[in-house]
């Protein structure tokens, strides 16, 4: 065992003194450690539970002859952290999170690993951590949020963010908000819709990296804590027969997970995490490709923050799998894959059921017959730029405006506040990449602003930042290159005229390249950092390659 190197032979005497110290006897010795490593945190809501979830875990690794150990590292909520110099550290801390479970797990030699997170970047950030210590690992996260209600009505966290858009155009007024700010988010859970936390925590069903269920178990469901139970029993038995993540994550899983993510409408930040992850094996996840399984895999699932289903929706018509069993019937997902249930993800498809096919749709009769993403390239952004265009109505798939151009999200949010955006402009917010930013900040609160006071269907916003889950409406992100090293959205002028085709997967900029070859740009000074937020800028990569370090950049 891995383990040994901490607790075998005469040199390990001081290290023992250690374990004993913890209470640890000579017969527990024997057995596997378990790092559990937690998330916990009582400043983010899909978290303040974990510490129930993780004496799930620790239970089940007990119970199959297994010594768990707890360990926690930091989280970021994104919600908390929207529209503030705090989130230029949410994906920034992607890395951070992955580095501490590589540490943790180096460390101290642990046998297995079962990481517990459940929002935002934290998710991606443990699986890249277990995919680069590579020893047999699994994930469980804290489940969904439930939906709230207001008169009659279920609501999640994005209808509040929209609400301060229909406040700020006078369309609502402060007592209407007060009283959402009680309702939007009931209790404990990563926020109700398919937003970034739970695509991601969808999707790790799908790359076979958590149990069936880790997707959709609502988080205050006794189910929730069974499922961790299992995960603790699994974790055991994935260390007796040393099965790692590179035998789980490959390149056919990570297929399936985008074919799911297709199927399910989920965030823009999917692409960019699960090329992270991909990185981390070596394993390259080409644009082309992405579009090409968007054009041959329907759109099921109309879920928040598009559609009036939430995720318990999704787990009461039967789940992840019962999705993956409609895509199976297309031969769209292989089959073939190896999870950490010990089963082929065949198998884990077969013993699914479709229980509402309101919820999940019948491939035969999808909401649409292609994908919830795509992949965009142009002049705008040669390198890519990514859509949710299931948050897109149809009347809005070829758009021509002309560009308002805002160096940065605090410029742009005082602008539309401010009613200085019109029909038919394209918003452009540059500087907030992964070096501008720093950190890519999302920007919901001014597309959640637009949708609020009524623009989302003459207005288009283009960044080379990123968006929430939660955003809905013609909102372009990642745009590649960013401004920061000079790509050519760093050289748009108030009154260029944009093209948006979603149909040819097209974003371009309608100026000449002699007009272009004049103009020059300035980085702005306030966005230059120090500390480690100076240090990511020096080292993240592009959005176009997931925005990893350059350094873990394979």
């Amino acid at each position: 065992m891995r383990s040994d190197e901490v607790k075998k032979g005469i040199e390990r005497a001081p290290h023992r003194s250690l374990l004993k110290a913890l209470g640890i006897d000579d017969e527990e010795l024997d057995k596997p450690f378990i790092g559990v490593i937690n998330s916990y945190s009582e400043i983010i809501p899909g978290h303040i539970h974990l510490a129930k979830i993780a004496e799930g875990v620790k239970a089940g690794i007990r119970e199959a002859g297994g010594i768990p150990f707890e360990c926690e590292t930091i989280g970021i909520c994104d919600g908390i952290a929207m529209n503030h110099s705090g989130m230029c550290f949410s994906l920034p801390s992607r890395e951070l999170i992955a580095d501490s479970v590589e540490s943790l797990a180096e460390a101290y030699k642990f046998d297995g690993i079962v990481v517990i997170p459940n929002c935002d970047k934290i998710v991606p950030g443990m699986i890249m951590g277990l995919a680069r210590v590579n020893i047999p690992s699994i994930l469980v996260s804290g489940g969904p949020m439930l939906p709230g209600e207001y008169n009659g009505k279920r609501i999640d966290l994005s209808t509040i963010f929209e609400a301060v858009g229909a406040v700020a155009s006078g369309k609502k007024d402060m007592e209407y908000l007060r009283e959402l700010e009680y309702s939007a988010c009931p209790g404990c859970g990563s926020c109700a819709g398919m937003f970034t936390a739970n695509s991601m925590n969808c999707l790790s069903e799908a790359i076979g990296i958590a149990l069936p269920g880790n997707g959709t178990i609502p988080a205050v469901e006794a189910g929730r804590i069974r499922l961790a139970k299992a995960t603790g029993r699994a974790i055991v038995r994935l260390v007796k027969e040393n099965i790692i993540p590179s035998m789980i994550l490959t390149k056919s899983a990570f297929l399936n997970g985008i074919a799911l993510d297709m199927a399910l409408g989920c965030s823009t930040n999917t692409i960019l995490h699960l090329t992270a992850i991909a990185n981390e094996l070596g394993i390259g996840l080409d644009f082309d490709e992405i579009n090409s399984i968007a054009d041959k895999t329907p759109y099921l699932c109309y879920l928040s923050p598009v559609g009036p289903y939430y995720v318990i929706d999704l787990y009461r018509a039967g789940g992840v799998m019962a999705v993956l069993k409609e895509l199976n019937k297309k031969e769209l997902v292989d089959r073939n894959t190896l999870t950490v249930s010990g089963k082929k993800l065949g198998e884990l498809i077969d013993s699914a059921e479709v229980k509402d096919y309101n919820v999940i749709r019948p491939i035969d009769n999808p909401i649409r017959e292609t994908g919830g993403l795509s992949i965009l390239r142009g002049t705008l952004a040669p390198d890519g730029a990514v859509v949710k265009r299931s948050g897109v109505a149809e009347s809005l798939y070829r758009f021509i405006g002309k560009a308002k151009v805002f160096d940065g999200e605090d410029e742009a949010t005082k602008a539309i506040f401010g009613n200085k955006i019109e029909k038919g402009d394209v918003v452009i917010i540059r500087y907030e990449g992964p070096k501008g930013g720093p950190g890519m900040r999302e920007m919901l609160t001014p597309t959640s602003a637009l949708v609020g006071m009524g623009l989302d269907l003459d207005v288009a916003l283009i960044t080379d930042g990123r968006f929430s889950g939660a955003t809905r409406g013609l909102a372009i992100g990642h745009v590649s290159p960013e401004a920061w090293e000079g790509g050519p959205i760093a050289y748009v002028r108030d009154g260029d005229l944009i093209e948006i085709d979603l149909n040819k997967r097209e974003v371009n900029l309608l100026v000449d390249k002699e007009e272009i070859a004049r103009r020059t740009y300035k980085v702005p000074e306030s966005h230059k950092r120090k500390g480690y937020l100076g240090r990511y800028q020096k080292l993240v990569s592009s959005a176009s390659f997931g925005a990893v370090m350059e350094v873990n950049r394979r």
